[in-house]
């Protein structure tokens, strides 16, 4: 992976700054991702759109959110008044989040019984759920935003995950696929454009389809369903 780190600048605010504690030694390098996004991309936002500046937005929250030890070194968020959900779960806030595993674990929260989840949230540090991901995904989980519904302070948009699994992933083997799933957020800014609200909205369904045999599969997809059906307003597949 190459070392310049340079375009991460274009889509990330707040990443070469002096004093920060950064939970694993120094800035992370966005080169590779950064990459995948441009060639995988299906929108390019022109500078100064709402949607380009969403999507930047969405990219430092990320960026915080996974690499900044620190509460009062976030720049994107108030640190105070920080709340987040997932699939209309209880509203979190940044120590709920920190005790919950932060990182992934916070972003597949479950209901699911566990013998269907290939991922258990519960059982991991935000250490190892970023060394799981980092390894099944080599060049990274790109993100674009699609479409925005709305504009601040109440910002409503769609975006599109993808990434592909060139890496085991809990003793299943890579495959080499291309995985992609899409969903809804609400990003609630205040008046100096930090944000103090996050909901996300979207089904948990990837990973471990193919190294499962069809009957658990189809079992998996039927209770993946109704659990995330029972707590979103909105589901994309």
């Amino acid at each position: 992976m190459a070392s310049s780190n340079t375009g991460a600048l274009e889509y990330r605010s707040y990443l070469n700054e002096d004093d920060v504690t950064w939970r694993y030694g120094s800035p992370p390098n966005y080169d590779a991702v950064d990459k995948l996004f441009h060639e995988g991309r299906t929108k390019i936002w022109p500078p100064g759109l709402l949607e380009e500046k969403v999507q930047n937005i969405v990219k430092t929250w990320e960026m915080e959110m996974f690499h900044k030890v620190k509460l009062d070194e976030l720049k994107s968020v108030d640190p105070a008044k920080y709340m987040f959900s997932l699939n209309g779960r209880k509203l979190l806030s940044l120590e709920e989040k920190t005790k919950q595993g932060g990182g992934y674990n916070t972003l597949l929260q479950t209901s699911l019984p566990e013998e269907f989840r290939c991922f258990n949230p519960d059982e991991e540090t935000i250490d190892s759920s970023h060394q799981a991901f980092t390894t099944t995904f080599p060049r990274g989980f790109a993100l674009e935003i699609v479409q925005v519904y709305s504009g601040p302070p109440v910002i409503v948009y769609k975006f599109r995950h993808w990434g592909f699994m060139e890496g085991p992933f809990k003793g299943h083997a890579p495959t080499g696929d291309m995985v992609e799933f899409f969903g809804m957020a609400i990003f609630e800014v205040d008046e100096k454009s930090k944000v103090v609200k996050v909901e996300f909205f979207y089904v948990l369904y990837i990973f471990c389809s193919s190294s499962l045999d069809n009957i658990n599969h189809r079992l998996m997809w039927l209770c993946v369903f109704i659990n995330q059906m029972e707590g979103c307003l909105l589901g994309f597949n």
